[in-house]
């Protein structure tokens, strides 16, 4: 249930939190467009919303049945817009994230930078923690990785998102992003999303291989009942029994959750495929089911990447892939 209150005095609040404790519910207060905001907490299927309706300072009273109550159309029937310095999600453009899987050196990373802003990327990735599978495998720069985020994202004057895995390093990675990835590893790793709901920071919120989306957007309801609601759901692949494939990129994903959701959707092709001959089909096949932006990855010289080489364009793919990414984008009435 859903209580939106306009122009309430603390009084009033408080009425309608006692009320909701009377019926053995909890509560978090929001502000939100000009109102408050009083979401349920608890089974409240036998609550009459008319006992509330009536309570002074009320304007309406939503009766919500999805297990997502923040991020859901009944909570906010309009899209977010995310805004990433001056990058913005779930409007009429269509953001591109590109970089290398990994941060190697300054050196490729400065590189692979210039070349993707100057086909028309506006954001940049990069891993600095790396979770891998394997303990032998690279397992990133960490903070020294940062410092080459941060220093390129300055030098060219692009925002930069990268993974934070460990609730003990958010604070570490915050001085150095623009924006906090959870990767599909971490999506339901609670205590890490209890940690960046505290956090002053977008959030980029990748679905993992093995979530439904409702178990998605419960890892997004984390976040946003934390207090952060700037936060971007990211598809980018499930697991499947196919293997010619590295994940299955589930573009039904998008238009669904967009339907159940007010937060910007954008799409991961790289690792949805795990091949390099797929990302420019599916980033256009993404945007034309409603993405509201594609990360994939770039690599300068992908045949000596550390890390997802096989996945990565070089900066001749993607500026063709930008290329054709502009013309679909016109089609659906967005812009790249």
């Amino acid at each position: 249930m859903i209580i939106f209150m306009q122009m309430p005095t603390p009084g009033q609040v408080q009425r309608v939190l006692e009320k909701l404790h009377q019926c053995g519910l909890d509560a978090q207060v929001w502000q939100t467009g000009g109102r408050t905001v009083v979401t349920a907490i608890g089974e409240n299927d036998d609550v009459d919303p008319e006992a509330f309706e009536r309570l002074d300072g009320v304007e309406k009273v939503v009766q919500t049945r999805t297990p997502f109550k923040l991020v859901s159309r009944s909570f906010q029937a309009e899209n977010s817009l995310i805004r990433v310095g001056e990058v913005v999600f779930g409007g009429e453009q269509v953001p591109v994230i590109a970089g290398p899987c990994a941060v190697e050196s300054y050196e490729q990373f400065a590189e692979t930078a210039r070349l993707v802003k100057a086909a028309g990327a506006v954001m940049l990735r990069g891993g600095a923690y790396k979770p891998r599978t394997s303990p032998y495998s690279f397992q990133g720069l960490e903070e020294e990785g940062l410092r080459i985020l941060r220093a390129v994202s300055d030098e060219v004057a692009l925002p930069v998102v990268s993974e934070v895995t460990d609730p003990r390093a958010v604070e570490t990675v915050c001085k150095y992003v623009d924006m906090l990835q959870i990767g599909t590893r971490n999506m339901q790793n609670f205590a890490l999303l209890k940690e960046i709901a505290h956090a002053d920071k977008p959030v980029l919120l990748k679905r993992g291989s093995s979530a439904t989306i409702e178990e998605w957007l419960m890892a997004a309801e984390y976040i946003m009942v934390g207090g952060n609601d700037a936060i971007v759901l990211c598809e980018r692949g499930i697991r499947t029994f196919e293997p010619y494939t590295r994940n299955t990129l589930d573009l039904s994903a998008v238009p669904l959750a967009k339907h159940l959701t007010h937060l910007p959707v954008i799409a991961d092709p790289s690792h949805g495929t795990g091949k390099w001959r797929l990302v420019t089909p599916m980033t256009l096949a993404a945007v034309a089911a409603g993405a509201d932006g594609v990360i994939v990855e770039v690599h300068p010289c992908p045949e000596e990447a550390v890390s997802d080489g096989f996945q990565s364009l070089t900066p001749q793919n993607f500026e063709q892939m930008m290329q054709a990414l502009s013309s679909i984008a016109a089609v659906v009435g967005r812009k790249s």
